[in-house]
């Protein structure tokens, strides 16, 4: 390649996680053959999506409802013979339908757009088109990143600047149950998981993790999704909870109790994270002090381009950063684990608690998470 050429190639924005340029890039096409790729020409982006379900393997049960199966939309981008793979799921309390998503893609034009490496803008106009649908708004993200990692011949977190060999162990989640299933449920996982996710919020807390304790002595992220209501006695079971060696606290209390949540961060002897409390780049500043951390989840931040912006602003104003997941096939899952290698902690299995997974892409060995080194998210369709 001409150095003049190479001046010419798409330059990336570590900073806001975008692609800027409408250049030359080393790319692969979908049979790996390393092929030069220039952007340019006729070629039109074109989005598709199908409706499907995912089905869990055990019936999921946290403070305020449960359920056996998830509804979620898997999206395509194709373009010049290359494919980016997305979805969109949707647990109950995001408020999107089939419908509701549907509608919202279906107002998506991305054939105005003659360059894919133009993230910024296609992403910008995505979000233009409605105040809310961030899981919607997320499957279009994904796979546009999934398509032009492809375009690069690169992975994102390579194209981010990050190791993927400092990627964490990823939790795995114990929902409410009773004491039988969640002594089965701990013996099936705890030999394959390095630290555990247990929910809580019920009037059967200590007893959840005292059946975990029975079998195994790992570490602990317990999450209370909004469960608890008096700081009183939230501050003393988190007391409690330390001598039972739980690390750290996810969402205690209902996100619009925010002063309750500063009263107990401030006292607490845990770290504390917002979850429900924390939707995007935006609340942040609202939020600082009130926690030591965010939870950062693709469905309701929008996908990829903010999730990067998040966990640098979060970073920058002193807190600790997590990344989570819903109830997802490992598209999704591996998108967000290309963010990984820079959070606190992660909550990556939604993939694993599914029996219909689509996808192979981010995988779990003896608990850690490891990222494919694969253009775009790294996936193989199953």
């Amino acid at each position: 390649m001409q150095r003049r050429d190479f001046l010419r190639t798409a330059a990336l924005a570590t900073a806001g996680a975008a692609v800027m340029g409408t250049a030359a890039a080393c790319g692969k096409k979908e049979d790996n053959t390393p092929k030069p790729y220039k952007v340019g020409g006729v070629a039109r982006m074109k989005l598709s999506w199908e409706r499907y379900e995912l089905k869990l393997a055990h019936v999921f049960t946290v403070a305020s409802y449960s359920r056996t199966a998830t509804p979620d939309i898997q999206v395509k981008i194709e373009y010049d013979g290359y494919t980016g793979y997305g979805e969109a799921s949707m647990p109950p309390y995001l408020g999107q339908t089939y419908e509701s998503v549907e509608a919202f893609l279906a107002k998506v034009n991305l054939e105005q757009f003659s360059d894919p490496f133009q993230i910024d803008d296609i992403l910008t106009y995505v979000d233009s088109l409605s105040e809310g649908d961030a899981a919607a708004k997320a499957a279009v993200d994904i796979a546009l990143h999934d398509l032009v990692g492809k375009l690069i011949g690169l992975p994102w977190w390579r194209i981010w600047g990050l190791n993927a060999a400092k990627a964490p162990n990823t939790t795995f989640t114990i929902g409410i149950d009773t004491p039988e299933v969640v002594l089965e449920k701990t013996k099936e996982c705890a030999d394959k998981f390095n630290i555990l996710k247990v929910k809580v919020g019920l009037d059967n807390d200590y007893e959840m993790i005292e059946t975990i304790r029975k079998v195994t002595d790992l570490p602990i992220a317990v999450d209370a999704n909004q469960g608890w209501k008096d700081r009183n006695k939230a501050l003393e079971e988190i007391f409690w909870l330390k001598e039972h060696g739980i690390v750290m606290v996810e969402q205690p209390m209902p996100k619009e109790q925010l002063d309750d949540i500063a009263w107990l961060t401030e006292r607490s002897p845990l770290p504390i994270y917002a979850d429900e409390g924390i939707q995007r780049l935006k609340d942040i500043p609202r939020i600082k002090g009130a926690y030591n951390g965010i939870n950062i989840k693709l469905m309701k931040c929008t996908g990829m381009r903010e999730a990067w912006k998040m966990a640098n602003y979060a970073r920058a104003e002193g807190m600790d950063v997590m990344v989570g997941c819903m109830t997802e096939t490992s598209c999704a899952v591996t998108a967000a684990a290309q963010l990984s290698p820079v959070v606190d902690f992660a909550d990556l299995d939604g993939n694993l608690l599914i029996a219909n997974d689509r996808f192979k892409g981010m995988v779990v060995e003896k608990g850690k998470i490891t990222l494919p080194d694969a253009p775009g998210l790294g996936l193989e369709l199953l």
